[in-house]
């Protein structure tokens, strides 16, 4: 079986290992093109293209897909069946029907729920105690194809949305060798998706980070777990953005929403909007690394009784 992959960001690098150290024929590798990075915007390439060149295989970049601008390579590679893994671009159909056994997808949720560019961030923000790795036959929708294999997984008590991203990855590319092995012995099994069971998880940008301090305690810790690390959480304290990585559940209150109400063992207690607090315990003050918050409370005049906006 003649595999093209395509893929681009950490998430996708266990499934091309995966495939590479199960002696799979991998005819390449298509990834995003370099793009600048850093201060000095230097141009960096993915991580799937650094794997790749690292074991020998073809890397292809193009700009585009659109109108058949890589038909040429694709009818030279031939490839049998096409992975994508968060490869960041919607394939057009000249790609996706072109191969014998068409486009298997690794996607990082529990199909239909989640379908999108961030699902599983969004399974963090909403508090989700459960989620997995689904494999898909793409069709032309978006993650709307038949699901193939399900893998499901807990979400840990305080975990990060970094911290399941880095986890899925890895159960994602065991989804993938086990989907494989069903086509290739014929017992794969083709589940079509509900789509009243379906939600978007759209792209998390710099405003879903936004602390509304007047949601429940849960809400708001589950909100700064799922954009950790990026974009990261945030509220204003004396007129400057504070960023917030980690924090845990705290203590019954009856002040108003945001109001500071205490610094125990050197955390900051904040008031929510269920008569609940929150305990920050790792911020970014604006312009500054990040840091524990008694790092940021021997820097700073933190008085009870101030509002986090």
């Amino acid at each position: 079986m003649k595999i093209l992959f395509m893929g681009t960001p950490d998430f996708a690098v266990p499934s091309l290992m995966a495939l590479i150290e199960n002696k799979y024929e991998i005819c390449g590798v298509v990834t995003q093109p370099d793009k600048p990075k850093g201060r000095g915007h230097h141009l960096t390439p993915p991580p799937v293209k650094e794997c790749a060149l690292s074991h020998g295989i073809s890397v292809f970049q193009p700009e585009t897909l659109k109108g058949g601008a890589f038909m040429e390579e694709l009818k030279s590679l031939n490839p049998d069946i096409i992975i994508v893994v968060a490869y960041g671009k919607i394939l057009p159909p000249y790609i996706i029907e072109f191969p014998k056994f068409g486009c298997v997808n690794v996607h990082g949720s529990l199909l239909p729920k989640y379908r999108g560019a961030a699902p599983i961030q969004w399974a963090v923000i909403n508090g989700e105690e459960e989620t997995g790795i689904t494999t898909m036959q793409m069709d032309n929708g978006l993650d709307t194809g038949d699901m193939l294999l399900t893998l499901k997984t807990k979400i840990g008590e305080n975990e990060t949305a970094g911290e399941l991203f880095d986890r899925l990855s890895y159960l994602g590319a065991e989804a993938l060798i086990s989907t494989l092995e069903k086509i290739k012995d014929g017992s794969v099994e083709r589940t079509p998706q509900n789509d009243e069971e379906s939600s978007y998880a759209k792209m998390l940008d710099k405003n879903t980070g936004k602390i509304d301090w007047t949601k429940s305690a849960k809400e708001i810790f589950s909100l700064i777990k799922g954009t950790n690390p990026y974009p990261a959480s945030h509220t204003l304290y004396k007129g400057e953005v504070l960023k917030i990585f980690t924090a845990s559940i705290g203590s019954k209150t009856d002040k108003k929403p945001g109001e500071i109400i205490g610094l125990p063992d050197k955390k900051i207690e904040v008031a929510c909007g269920d008569g609940t607090s929150l305990l920050l315990c790792e911020v970014q003050p604006f312009g500054k690394k990040r840091m524990d918050t008694q790092s940021f409370l021997n820097g700073n005049s933190v008085e009870i009784g101030e509002i986090l906006l």
